[in-house]
């Protein structure tokens, strides 16, 4: 199967761009709060839409590589996100549970009162048993092949 670089550029970029705005559909239609790695997750999606755009304008294969980069940096924040959410392994203390030993009851009182709302380590919606995490995990390895490919695809040339 060949496909024209254009295509595979909009369509990698189209990828990030609506896996972005999903993101922001759950956050604001669905009224999901997004934790700290949920926001991680968004800004190489940003990038690789910047980058998708200045690909449609300039030749080479560095944007194309670059949004290959961004793909693959929200990918391995996702799968670290579902990592964390299954518990097998610890997230940031800022948005996660942890053992409280060793602190006074003023301490865990103002830590509570100064925590983010949203936990890291909770799954808050999830469908065929992967979260938005792993979803976004999954789906941005897609747009990584799929950059690589563009980037691999010369520019078609006009006469």
């Amino acid at each position: 199967m060949t496909a024209d670089r254009k295509t595979l550029i909009l369509t990698a970029a189209g990828g990030s761009l609506a896996l972005l705005l999903g993101a922001f559909a759950f956050q604001y239609l669905g009224g999901l709060a997004p934790c700290k790695m949920c926001l991680w997750q968004r800004w190489p999606h940003a990038a690789a839409v910047l980058a998708g755009v200045l690909a449609l304008l300039l030749p080479g294969r560095i944007l194309p590589l670059i949004g290959a980069a961004a793909a693959a940096a929200t990918s391995g924040i996702g799968l670290y996100h579902t990592g964390v959410e299954r518990g097998w392994w610890q997230g940031p203390t800022t948005c996660t549970s942890g053992p409280i030993a060793g602190v006074t009851p003023e301490d865990l009182l103002n830590q509570i009162l100064a925590a983010p709302m949203v936990r890291c380590d909770e799954v808050a919606w999830s469908m065929l048993g992967l979260s938005m995490a792993s979803w976004n995990a999954l789906l941005s390895l897609g747009l990584v092949a799929i950059w690589l490919w563009a980037a691999a695809t010369p520019a078609l040339r006009t006469a």
